[in-house]
C-alpha cells in the first residue's frame, strides 16, 4: 500500500507491504484494542527506534490503519521530538563531545538536547488519562510547536528515539507505558536514510553526510546499544519489517 505522509514538515511517500499490514501492523492494533478494553482506561504504547528507522512514518500509518479498520480502536499518534530544546537554547548552551566542549546545536538529537523533565511530566499526564496538549517538532522551523495535538482518546501511541533508553532519568519513562515496541536496523541502512532525509530539507549532500556521521550516527549507536528490552521487537530494512527472533 502506498502511503502519502507529511512528517515534521517534510512530505514523503512510502510503501508498506500487504504482508506487513496483515501479519504485523493489524495484529498489533488489535492487541492494543483488546488491552484497552481489558484495562478500561487509556492505554499508552511506546514505539522506540533509532534515528532513520521510520518510526514517525510508521506511527502515522498505524493511525491511518486504525481509522480504516472497524475492529481497531481509534488512536492518537504523538512523538517525543516536540521536546527538543528550542534552537536558541541549543545555540547558547554547551555539551561535551570527545572531551571537547561544543554548542549543543552541533549534536542536536542527542539525549541531552531534549527537555527530559518536561517530557516525563507530560508523559505522566497522558498515562494518567488527562486531556492535554502535546508539542510537535517542525524540521523546517527547527523548533517545536506547542500544543499542536490535543490528546483526548483512550489509545495513545508515542514514538521516540530514547523512550527505552537505559540511562538514569530516561529509564523512568518505561514505567508509564502499557506496551512497548522496539525497532532495530543495521547502521549502514540507517545512515543512508538519514543522509537522504537531511538532503530533502535543502542541505548540501556533503554537509548532510558530515552531520550524520558526526551527530546522527552517534545517536543511532546509543539507541541500538543502550535501549532496554521491549514487549515486541521488529527489524526494518530495505524489504520492510519483520519480527526479531523470538518475537511476535
Amino acid at each position: 500500500m502506498r502511503y502519502e505522509t507529511q512528517i515534521n514538515g517534510i512530505k514523503g511517500s512510502v510503501y508498506f507491504s500487504e504482508e506487513n499490514i496483515s501479519k504485523l501492523f493489524l495484529p498489533l492494533l488489535r492487541r492494543l484494542s483488546r488491552l484497552k478494553e481489558k484495562k478500561g482506561r487509556r492505554v499508552l504504547l511506546f514505539l522506540a527506534a533509532p534515528p532513520g528507522a521510520g518510526k514517525s512514518t510508521l506511527l502515522s500509518f498505524l493511525q491511518h490503519l486504525a481509522e480504516k479498520n472497524g475492529d481497531c480502536a481509534p488512536l492518537t499518534a504523538i512523538g517525543m521530538d516536540g521536546f527538543h530544546r528550542c534552537q536558541e537554547y541549543l545555540l547558547t548552551h554547551m555539551t561535551v563531545r570527545d572531551g571537547k566542549a561544543i554548542p549543543m546545536v552541533k549534536v542536536k538529537g542527542a539525549p541531552e538536547t531534549f527537555d527530559l523533565e518536561r517530557l516525563k511530566e507530560r508523559v505522566r499526564r497522558v498515562a494518567a488519562g488527562e486531556v492535554c496538549g502535546w508539542p510537535e517538532y517542525d524540521r523546517l522551523l527547527h523548533n517545536p510547536r506547542e500544543d499542536a495535538v490535543r490528546i483526548e482518546g483512550d489509545l495513545v501511541l508515542l514514538e521516540g528515539n530514547y523512550l527505552l533508553l537505559d540511562r538514569p532519568g530516561w529509564r523512568d519513562l518505561k514505567a508509564y507505558a502499557d506496551y512497548t515496541v522496539r525497532l532495530e536496523a543495521d547502521e549502514d541502512f540507517l545512515r543512508r536514510r538519514l543522509i537522504d532525509r537531511r538532503i530533502r530539507t535543502g542541505v548540501d549532500p556533503a554537509e548532510a553526510a558530515r552531520f550524520v556521521d558526526y551527530s546522527d550516527m552517534a545517536n543511532v549507536r546509543i539507541c541500538l546499544r543502550e535501549s532496554a528490552e521491549a514487549d515486541l521487537t521488529w527489524r526494518v530494512d530495505e524489504s520492510g519489517f519483520s519480527c526479531a527472533e523470538g518475537n511476535g
